[in-house]
Order: structure tokens, then sequence, then C-alpha cells
């Protein structure tokens, strides 16, 4: 059920390259990354990976600060039914559940306790 976890960093460059080692010990490697922003690991792209990124509201990452549980699904229209129950039972909404970047299609959220948790899928990469 767990995608990938999410990890913060102030300092991406020496976190990618503790990462690119450790997940390399473990038989991982960079599958998704966007400069300057996040780097993610995995065995491969349908097993869960772990990434390290900025946080995005700007602020020092700190524990629990650019961390978060990410649920995978198997098609947009599943992101969209838990994306939307979720803000049925109380959840805030961090993110629409969209397309966020070529195959990858996502809705953000917060749990009643402030929690951030992301459901997602991967899509067909656009020709």
């Amino acid at each position: 059920m767990i995608g990938y976890v999410t990890l913060g960093t102030n300092d991406l460059p020496r976190a990618v390259a503790f990462y690119d080692e450790l997940m390399a010990e473990l038989g991982a490697g960079r599958f998704m990354e966007v400069d300057d922003i996040f780097v993610a690991w995995a065995a491969a792209p349908d097993k869960p990976g772990l990434s390290v990124t900025k946080p995005f509201d700007g602020n020092p990452a700190t524990v629990g600060n650019g961390t978060m549980v990410a649920l995978m699904v198997d098609s947009p229209e599943r992101v969209h039914k838990v994306y939307d129950k979720a803000l049925e039972l109380g959840a805030a909404d961090e993110g629409a559940a969209g397309p966020r970047s070529d195959g990858f299609y996502a809705g953000y959220f917060r749990d009643l306790d402030g929690n951030k948790l992301n459901v997602f899928c991967m899509t067909q990469p656009s020709e």
C-alpha cells in the first residue's frame, strides 16, 4: 500500500549524495527527479521508494516538515476516489487530484492531525 516516503532536507546535494550511495546498497537507483527540488529512488518504478525534497512551503526542513506518506493506487480514477474520500472525512486539501508531471498523477491532503499524505498512480507518459 505504501508507494514511497518523502523526507525533507535543507541541503539537497548532500542528501542526494548520501541516498545515492545508501540506496545503491539496497539495489535501488534514481527513478524520478526535478533539479534543485527532489530526487526519488526505488528498485523499480512500481516498487516502494524513498525521496528527499526541499519543503514545498519554503520553510526549513525539520523532522516532519517535508515528510509525507504516499499511498499508491492503480489508476487516476482511484486517486480521485481516495482523495475525495479523505476530504469527505475531514482532511484538508493540499493539492487537488490531477496530473503533476509526465507519468505521475496525484492528490494531496492533510489528515485530521495535520500529517501530509498523497494518493498517486503512475500513468503512461505522454508521447
